[in-house]
């Protein structure tokens, strides 16, 4: 075994080989960018070294930077984790060149697996079905059309050194075939370095399932069973599970050896997934099944197989680099109880699911069980840079069966909170109780067909009992604040020391008001300690509050004689309230406020939504532009957004050049008044 490793990677992977390193009592070093000076795995790792700018280009990408920190601290191995480096063919051999091991395939085995064109021609080759499609050298746009047009439509472009749902575009007719080219070209080119694409028939309403594969040097392979990955949005994979409910025990059985048998046939070492696309019969049962890509490393889903197996698969990862052989054989696997993970992220989802970024003002996450498992990369008070992947933890739950692990995510979601930047957290909850989600019957594309099922409207109104809820809260808490200032005064008890909201002129009226998604409420209310009446709901009749009181996060009362239990989460200028099935947030404001006159026209600019790269300008001053039509495309968190001309009209100045970094709110592109 290794005495000491370095990992070429970062957040929750990074913290995850950390920990089973040193359960072997092996040590560790990390490397970092000047933008993770702070992060976790520097502060979890024996050692840590910079390695060079914030941009993954000029750090995490930088492979001959890694070898040196190896080769300077001593370390004999390196894990790659996932993304980045990590099924870079180069780069593995870089490492062994340099006389250390890659925790992964061989630069030879990823070669032919890294590349989803040469790994769909061997898979053909070796007689697992595959979808048709064009995966051929010749990449001009001419060949690639005149190919579209022979494989037909509705086709999938997807970058052939891609991954995680980047460079990957559906084509419905051949009209729309150039442009969404173009577009996966640059966005593989831009996060993968190579813009190579293949394209192949677009399976309607298929199931994603993934076969966890194991290999080692002494000729052993095996599976460790199957993870479904059918609920996603724009490719990437929001809930994950094991086992399938879609599959049968036959179909099961079928691709586990199709995904062994892989493996084998290019002498494949260590962890690997072979991705399958499962179509459906008009009875919704299982149809055949098609090689879709191999993932030649651990993928971010791997701890839904962990808690099924009871395997710890980093070790597996580690001893099987050291040259040992696998633990266990085929008939040993076994499967016990049902898993989930869902991942958090940084992100707007009634922004179309918009990257966030900025300090984590409150991070709560339920805690770690034999029921519940948290990675992360970070805590309360990191920041969400704009340079990576902006997720923030993932939450895996495991019991006896399905509903019981369904029940699980539910009650772990209720208990996570995240101020700061927004989350997707609400999102999950919603997806978590979906008719889909709970029958089993999701389909890759559904979550896009549907997506208003899953985000509420951007304008709706807030329930009446969250409501109350989160007014009596700011009532209490008034009412604690009074007191404990009196108690510190010199005059404990003064008139005005009673907290009952009374003032002259108006009997114990006090007000609040709250913004909801951009919206101002505003309250009425009369009465002290715990007994209410609340105005200003709608059009609803007053409600009336009687016996609140709270215990820690729980407030429990009675609402027009109903009684009632919640929790409530209050940090700053934010009350969350939570009743077991959905959430309220909302951010207290000043009852009072001066209108102001709104200034300049938003109509007239075109501003960055967060911060980013730009990688397109498609305006220059004097253009004419259409309302919609693109001007600019800027690049952050390893995605594309495209910026749109709010109206038509003549392009006065664009302020930012291909290249270029913008900070939130930038001015990009004026129009003429």
């Amino acid at each position: 075994m290794f005495s000491k490793i370095l990992i070429a990677n970062r957040g929750e992977i990074a913290c995850r080989v950390i920990r089973t390193a040193r359960k072997l009592g092996i040590r560790t070093v990390a490397v970092y960018s000047e933008a993770d000076a702070d992060a976790q795995h520097v502060r979890q790792a024996d050692e840590a070294y910079c390695i060079g700018g914030p941009r993954p280009q000029e750090s995490y990408l930088r492979g001959d930077a890694i070898i040196a920190v190896a080769q300077k601290t001593g370390a004999q191995a390196i894990h790659p984790g996932y993304g980045f480096l990590s099924e870079n063919a180069d780069f593995a051999d870089a490492v062994a060149d340099a006389g250390l091991v890659f925790i992964g395939p061989s630069g030879a085995s990823m070669r032919k697996m890294g590349s989803k064109a040469g790994a769909k021609d061997l898979m053909h080759a070796a007689g697992v079905p595959v979808v048709p499609g064009y995966t051929g050298e010749d990449q001009s746009p001419a060949t690639l059309q005149r190919e579209a047009d022979a494989i037909g439509y509705p086709l999938m472009i997807k970058a052939a050194h891609g991954g995680g749902g980047k460079g990957m575009r559906i084509v419905r007719s051949s009209a729309e075939f150039a442009a969404n080219l173009e577009s996966c070209q640059r966005e593989a080119r831009n996060a993968f370095g190579r813009d190579r694409v293949l394209l192949e028939r677009y399976v309607e309403k298929p199931r994603h399932i993934e076969i966890q594969v194991f290999a080692d040097a002494h000729g052993h392979a095996l599976h460790l069973n199957e993870r479904e990955c059918s609920a996603q949005r724009r490719y990437q994979k929001v809930l994950e599970e094991s086992p399938s409910p879609f599959l049968t025990p036959q179909l099961r059985d079928a691709m586990g050896q199709a995904a062994v048998m892989a493996a084998r046939a290019i002498d494949y070492v260590n962890a690997g997934t072979v991705e399958f696309i499962v179509g459906q019969q008009a009875d919704g049962k299982p149809g055949g099944f098609y090689f879709m890509e191999i993932n030649t490393r651990l993928q971010v889903e791997h701890p839904v197989t962990e808690l099924v197996t009871g395997l710890d698969l980093v070790e597996w990862q580690l001893r099987v680099a050291a040259g040992e052989a696998l633990p266990l054989t085929q008939q040993d696997i076994a499967q016990n109880g049902h898993a989930i993970e869902v991942r958090l992220y940084a992100e707007d989802p009634e922004a179309g699911f918009l990257p966030g970024s900025g300090k984590l003002e409150r991070l709560r996450l339920p805690a770690a069980d034999a029921h519940v498992r948290i990675d992360s990369g970070v805590v309360e008070g990191d920041t969400v840079t704009i340079f990576y992947d902006p997720m923030i933890a993932k939450l895996i739950v495991w019991d006896r069966d399905r509903p019981r692990a369904l029940a699980r995510l539910r009650d772990a979601l209720a208990q996570s909170d995240i101020a700061g930047p927004k989350s997707n957290v609400e999102f999950l909850e919603r997806l978590a109780r979906h008719p889909a989600i709970v029958d089993g019957t999701i389909d890759t594309g559904y979550l896009d067909r549907h997506l208003d099922e899953f985000v509420p409207a951007e304008h709706g109104g807030a329930d009446a009992d969250l409501l109350l809820v989160a007014t009596t809260s700011r009532l209490l808490a008034q009412e604690r604040a009074t007191r404990d200032a009196a108690g510190a005064s010199n005059d404990p008890t003064s008139p005005w020391a009673i907290a009952d909201g009374w003032r002259l002129g108006h009997g114990g009226q006090r007000s609040l008001a709250f913004l909801h998604r951009g919206q101002r409420i505003e309250l009425r209310t009369h009465g002290s300690n715990g007994a209410y009446r609340i105005e200003g709901i709608a059009d609803a009749a007053p409600a009336h509050i009687s016996g609140a009181r709270i215990e820690g996060d729980s407030l429990s009362l009675r609402i027009d004689g109903r009684a009632r239990r919640f929790t409530v989460l209050e940090q700053g200028r934010r009350v969350v309230v939570h009743d077991g099935t959905q959430r309220l947030g909302l951010e207290p404001v000043a009852m009072y406020r001066h209108e102001q006159a709104s200034g300049g026209s938003g109509a007239d600019r075109v501003t960055a939504p967060m911060p980013g790269r730009v990688v397109v300008v498609r305006a220059a001053p004097g253009d004419k532009v259409e309302a919609g039509q693109e001007v600019m495309v800027i690049e952050a968190m390893k995605m594309e957004l495209s910026l749109k001309a709010p109206r038509a009209g003549t392009v006065a100045e664009v302020r930012a050049a291909s290249g270029d970094f913008v900070e939130a709110d930038a001015v990009l592109v004026a129009l003429e008044a």
